[in-house]
């Protein structure tokens, strides 16, 4: 999985993580798409903001400080949906 990729699913998960905190799935998709970022990517001091209408993910990786956006709607569809779905609520 590229880099991108995998950070736009693990920012996705962590968003439906924060808002449901006892959904185990979510806390298990969460941790594999960290140990993606963290081993296979070598990402280290993954930090998330919001500056309307984006999320920024800052990084490090190779010692360089990164960051990628993503606008808020495509992040927050996944939660939407999990949402909008009566068998998961």
């Amino acid at each position: 999985m590229n880099l991108q990729d995998a950070i736009y699913n693990w920012l996705s998960i962590k968003v439906v993580r924060e808002a449901r905190p006892d959904d185990q799935a979510a806390i298990d998709t969460y941790d594999f798409f960290t140990t993606i970022l963290t081993e296979d990517h070598q990402l280290e001091q993954i930090d998330v903001e919001v500056v309307a209408p984006m999320y920024i993910v800052h990084y490090v990786k190779e010692g360089q400080k990164e960051q990628k956006q993503f606008p808020i709607e495509l992040i927050e569809a996944l939660l939407e949906q999990i949402q909008s779905e009566p068998k998961f609520n």
